[in-house]
């Protein structure tokens, strides 16, 4: 363990500390962790601090001798300026560390410039002064060799070439990170920077590549980037962090490509056969857990990049693609469930035996439950118009529906329901005909379903999908709305509970038709 010894001369009185610093085995400076140097100093002592009333100690007479020798010391030197000192004699790691200590001691006055010195290598030899002016008037000179800086940066080249020979200090204003300013610097004495950034944050790092970039430390940044494409970025906020700054260096000739290579690929393949590929090994899924939480992630994953995009047309022609992509595999679920349908349906399947049944049931639920979560993303994504025309086309599907058992049946009529919860919250923006078609279509299976669906579906809302299928009927014309209306009475007074409660929509369309508001206006002007 060596040491280096720091002065502190302050205004009336003089302080001598040894600070134990470890000795690098290679034989260079360079800070091992951050140092603090714009941390605000608070006076730990007043400067009109109080005198105690208690009577003093009775001195012996060698100390009143000892008192008054201080009190000469202190004089002589009060006229000196406030400045911390540290030496680095050898090689060390730590030295800004031991200076942060003692800058952190309290200063009598304020007012005056905080100063901290450090000089590499051996005492007296450095050649160059860099002095770095800080914020709150704190100033860190630095000695140096010209022949170490002006191999590692251009920039200290560039100030050397154009001074004078007989000049020796150069000066940097408004430094805004002198800690890493000074490490930075302290790193041209290394001869293995990979090894000092070793276990280093990322944070860090890239304060370092910042100043290494300032400075024209082309060793430095190339010494950064391997660190930040060999370490893991922990969060969204770092890795922003780490692109920004490596973009940055594309033009400074420097490799940044096997960094960017992490976040950006260099393969052609279009993004939406990715898509594709994702959601087939989610739709292909018969593993329950795993595929219940992909979907959830899916899900949330599309919704974001939905939000994130924005108005200029590469990113509506990459929505355009995306759904494109879930509109296929909505074509795909929906011929492989209507052909199970078929299947199933066939009065010789009940007796089949259940080797055979089992597969082709538990089929025809996993895509049942696929087409529902495929409309969940596309009316996250305000895209499920051409779901609920494809929907309402399915008139063989609706007339295979009764000669399937209810137990397996009841799934498809889930669907109907987001459609209607859909329409009815304005998220699917249909045409009359589309929605007279849904209604017409599917509306009956869905009754015919509806006590199953209360008892035996936790997912299902009957408030939710009772509102939702009253408001799409009451989107239509009045003549269509009386002929739906007065279906569903016969079903209601039929199952009562076993039916949706649609008597709030009823309730409005017997004031749309008894009461007559707009009778006047009817007989006066024709509609269309």
């Amino acid at each position: 363990m060596s040491e280096i010894r720091i002065k502190k001369v302050e205004q009336g009185q003089t302080k001598i500390r040894n600070v134990p610093i470890a000795v690098t085995p290679e034989g260079f400076w360079c800070c091992p962790s951050p140092v603090m140097f714009q941390k605000t100093i608070k006076a730990q002592h007043p400067l009109n601090k109080p005198r105690s009333t208690s009577s003093p100690p009775t001195k012996h007479p060698s100390d009143h001798k000892k008192h008054s020798q201080e009190l000469d010391k202190k004089s002589s030197r009060a006229s000196l300026k406030s400045e911390t000192v540290v030496t680095v004699e050898q090689p060390v790691l730590g030295a800004a560390l031991a200076a942060e200590r003692t800058a952190a001691r309290p200063q009598n006055n304020e007012s005056l410039p905080r100063k901290v010195s450090i000089e590499f290598g051996e005492p007296g030899t450095g050649d160059l002064k860099v002095v770095l002016f800080g914020k709150q008037g704190f100033i860190v000179k630095l000695s140096v060799h010209k022949s170490v800086v002006e191999e590692n940066s251009t920039f200290f080249a560039q100030k050397l070439l154009a001074q004078h020979p007989t000049f020796h200090c150069i000066e940097i204003d408004d430094c805004e990170d002198v800690e890493t300013y000074v490490e930075t610097v302290g790193l041209m004495y290394c001869k293995d920077l990979k090894q000092r950034l070793i276990k280093q944050s990322v944070s860090r790092v890239l304060r370092i590549l910042k100043v290494a970039e300032q400075l024209g430390f082309k060793t430095c940044m190339e010494s950064c980037l391997e660190f930040l494409e060999a370490v893991p970025w922990v969060g969204e906020e770092e890795e922003e962090r780490v692109v920004s700054s490596v973009l940055r260096l594309q033009s400074e000739g420097i490799g940044v490509s096997p960094i960017l290579k992490r976040v950006a690929s260099d393969v052609s393949k279009p993004a939406n056969d990715t898509l594709s590929h994702v959601l087939q090994l989610v739709l292909k899924s018969n593993e329950e857990k795993g595929r219940r939480e992909m979907k959830s992630i899916v899900l949330k994953l599309l919704r974001e990049n939905n939000n994130k995009s924005g108005p200029n047309s590469s990113s509506l022609t990459s929505v355009d693609l995306c759904n494109d992509t879930i509109y296929a595999s909505c074509t795909t679920c929906l011929g492989s469930l209507l052909a199970l349908f078929r299947q199933v349906a066939q009065p010789e399947f009940t007796e089949q035996p259940i080797e055979v049944k089992d597969p082709a049931v538990k089929q025809m639920v996993l895509e049942a439950d696929n087409l529902s979560w495929l409309l969940d993303i596309l009316a996250d994504r305000h895209a499920a118009d051409e779901y609920a025309v494809m929907w309402a086309s399915q008139q063989e599907l609706a007339g295979l529906h009764p000669r399937v058992p209810i137990v397996y049946r009841h799934h498809i009529s889930c669907i109907t329901g987001r459609l209607f919860v859909g329409i009815g919250r304005g998220e699917i923006l249909s045409s009359k005909d589309t929605r007279h078609l849904l209604l017409k279509t599917w509306l009956q299976p869905l009754i015919d379903d509806y006590s199953w669906l209360q008892h035996g579906c936790k997912s299902f809302d009957r408030k939710v999908v009772e509102e939702g299928i009253g408001r799409t009927i009451l989107t239509l014309p009045l003549e269509d709305q009386q002929i739906v209306m007065l279906g569903w009475l016969s079903s209601f007074l039929k199952a009562g509970d076993n039916c949706p409660n649609l008597q709030k929509a009823f309730e409005v369309w017997w004031r749309r038709t008894f009461v007559r508001p707009y009778t006047e206006q009817s007989n006066s002007q024709p509609l269309d």
